[in-house]
């Protein structure tokens, strides 16, 4: 009996540092494809050395980019994989014994997904299990979402089922690459994306966000069992929740003429 075949797909741009470990922790996949968005350092050479189709392709956004890559591949179970990531022994020995079964027993497998921060694995602070739907049948998956968050979702009457196997995340490399992408990239884009959501925020939202959100994290979540590398991360998750409202009363400001007393502008939640 044939094991079932899987195309391993991974997105990149200048991931050099990344690219070649990526691909060896999938080396078991039938096929390994990188979509490349224009690389100037040696990513996509890197890729071909570890035999990978790769596919340059002009940047679509995270969701397209990686449906792109999805719809490259050659069988029909995919294996979805950042640059950044990496497939433990222990979900590789997983996704092994599902292979020698005749059929898989889900149309999706979710993953749980460890990250790697400030030199230890991460345990608490809402980081973990962070369970990812990596493993799916092409023809009933597709990766959608707009500005951040992307996630592949299923038709209607899939099967999904959970591994237990780590997916292994080599997040932020230090301190100021961590606030750098908050600033540049995640609080941006969340404020877009609840701008567009017709989400309107307050002061007073504005001035508790940040507490509120460190509380949950480091207290409530178990934050503080990873020690100071949960609170930098409860720091920054604060950081992040301030500055993507602040930015979102700055963008509703700039529609709606300061009128910040409109009723059709009630804040939320965070």
């Amino acid at each position: 009996m044939d094991k079932l075949k899987i195309s391993a797909c991974i997105i990149t741009l200048n991931e050099a540092d990344h690219i070649r470990a990526a691909c060896e922790s999938v080396a078991w996949a039938d096929e390994i494809i990188v979509v490349d968005s224009g690389s100037t350092d040696a990513t996509q050479r890197i890729a071909q050395e570890c035999g990978a189709r790769v596919i340059e392709n002009a940047w679509l956004g995270f969701a397209a980019q990686k449906q792109f890559a999805v719809e490259q591949a050659r069988h029909e179970w995919i294996f979805s994989l950042d640059a950044d990531e990496r497939v433990s022994p222990e979900l590789r020995a997983e996704i092994e014994v599902l292979r020698q079964q005749p059929e898989f027993p889900a149309d999706g497998f979710l993953i749980p997904r460890r990250a790697y921060y400030m030199g230890r694995w991460i345990r608490g602070g809402g980081w973990y299990p962070d369970r990812q739907l990596r493993l799916f049948k092409k023809s009933l998956g597709r990766w959608e979402g707009s500005y951040i968050h992307e996630g592949v979702k299923l038709g209607a009457g899939a099967r999904v089922a959970e591994l237990k196997g780590d997916l292994l995340h080599y997040t932020v490399r230090d301190a100021a690459e961590h606030h750098r992408m908050i600033g540049e990239r995640y609080a941006p884009l969340a404020a877009r994306k609840m701008f567009a959501q017709r989400r309107r925020t307050s002061p007073w939202q504005i001035a508790t966000v940040g507490p509120a959100t460190f509380i949950r994290n480091f207290i409530l979540k178990g934050g503080f069992r990873d020690g100071l590398a949960g609170f930098s991360i409860a720091t920054f998750a604060a950081h992040h929740a301030f500055l993507k409202y602040i930015q979102l009363w700055e963008l509703q400001n700039a529609a709606h003429g300061n009128d910040t007393d409109n009723p059709n502008s009630e804040p939320e939640r965070p």
